[in-house]
């Protein structure tokens, strides 16, 4: 059985314990033994689990590598959303439909959401990846930049490996050491895997069923409201204050009606919200709900988020965007000047990447007040020459 104690307890464990990274990779797999022997892994099962483990350079090309989001939201959707893929979510759903209704009965999660979660993760479970997971989540440790998140996932691998749900030698998934057909972390299934099928292991690899339920009870640990919507498409007035869009501003639902904001079918829901405009003023536009937040704990990316979230209303019936006709937006070259520019203005933009995340979003919205310009957060040519 999995020991939920496990998460709390390498949850609360000194931060300085987490930072151990660097140097040499067999004194960090020592470093490994000690700590798992101290959270009671045996030091047996501990030997067995670190002593084949390696790096894997593959693993930090490919962490340093994720051009894809760097593309606009209308590009990034299109190229992941297909007929083909939509036509298979919907057979899907009905082939497991006592699946998501059990799923839904229990943690409130809609079966549109874990369907797009199916979709872009690995294909419905056709492409898992073939990183050794044990090896990804070690180098990923012991590189500098990100040990407080891969640190205690190495050590909950370590004890799914002591409860014989984890073969370090076998194990494969994602790059960053996702498991499974919703791509789990290993502290992820310690907390939320539910051997859904009955036949005494979670199986997030070979079982639909276990992956899906699983899914969804770690969706309702992130905060997950049933009965709630999380994304609805919207038509915005040409008078509408720019500066008011963005995740940042949240107004009842019926506040952005009476600005002019509608929905384009049905009725707006009567909850907080956010008006989104992932490529400005003249593109799509968006009100997000409250549940859109916890696509932000499963994934960073404001585009992937927003892709997720919206396949899932496609799944739902809802109808396909209207992609307007934005400004033209900035080449990977043009956004990394722009994040150096705004840098040097004294904005936080976080790394110089080329991506569009929430800082440079902020700064850009930010330098369009300043000049007087639609206050929408969309960096075009027009304001990098400005700038």
């Amino acid at each position: 059985m999995l020991r939920l104690a496990f998460l709390a307890l390498a949850l609360t464990l000194p931060a300085a314990a987490f930072a151990q990274c660097g140097g040499s990779f067999a004194d960090f797999k020592a470093g490994l033994k000690a700590e798992a022997v101290n959270m009671g892994i045996p030091a047996a099962s501990a030997d067995a689990f670190l002593s084949g483990v390696r790096q894997d350079p593959a693993v930090l090309r490919a962490d340093q590598a994720q051009g894809v989001f760097q593309k606009p939201f209308i590009e990034f959707s299109r190229q992941l959303i297909s007929s083909q893929r939509l036509n298979k979510g919907l057979q899907l759903a009905q082939q497991y439909d006592s699946t998501f209704d059990a799923i839904e009965a229990t943690y409130g999660v809609d079966r549109t959401v874990l369907l797009a979660f199916w979709a872009f993760e690995t294909d419905y479970g056709a492409f898992q990846g073939d990183f050794n997971t044990a090896n990804a989540l070690a180098t990923l440790a012991h590189d500098c930049r990100r040990p407080d998140l891969f640190r205690p996932q190495v050590l909950a691998a370590m004890r799914l490996h002591s409860d014989g749900e984890f073969d370090p030698r076998t194990t494969t998934g994602a790059w960053a050491g996702e498991i499974g057909m919703v791509q789990m972390l290993p502290l992820d299934i310690i907390e939320n895997g539910v051997d859904a099928d009955g036949n005494g292991h979670i199986e997030l690899k070979t079982s639909p069923v276990d992956a899906l339920t699983s899914g969804g009870k770690m969706l309702q640990s992130l905060g997950w409201q049933p009965d709630q919507p999380w994304l609805q498409q919207v038509s915005v007035p040409t008078t509408m204050d720019w500066s008011q869009s963005g995740l940042d501003t949240v107004k009842p639902a019926a506040d952005w009606q009476a600005l002019g904001v509608t929905a384009r079918s049905g009725a707006l829901a009567d909850l907080p919200a956010s008006l989104i405009l992932p490529q400005g003023h003249k593109g799509p536009a968006f009100l997000t709900y409250p549940n859109f937040s916890v696509y932000f704990e499963w994934n960073q990316s404001f585009t992937y988020v927003l892709t997720a979230a919206y396949f899932a209303t496609r799944l739902g019936g809802a109808d396909i965007y209207d992609a307007g006709n934005p400004d033209a937006g900035l080449d990977t070259a043009q956004m990394k000047q722009l994040q150096q520019t705004l840098r040097d203005r004294g904005y936080d933009v976080g790394k110089i990447d080329g991506i569009l995340g929430a800082g440079t979003r902020s700064a850009v919205k930010a330098e369009q007040k300043r000049l007087g310009l639609p206050a929408d957060a969309w960096p075009t040519p027009a304001l990098l020459n400005q700038l």
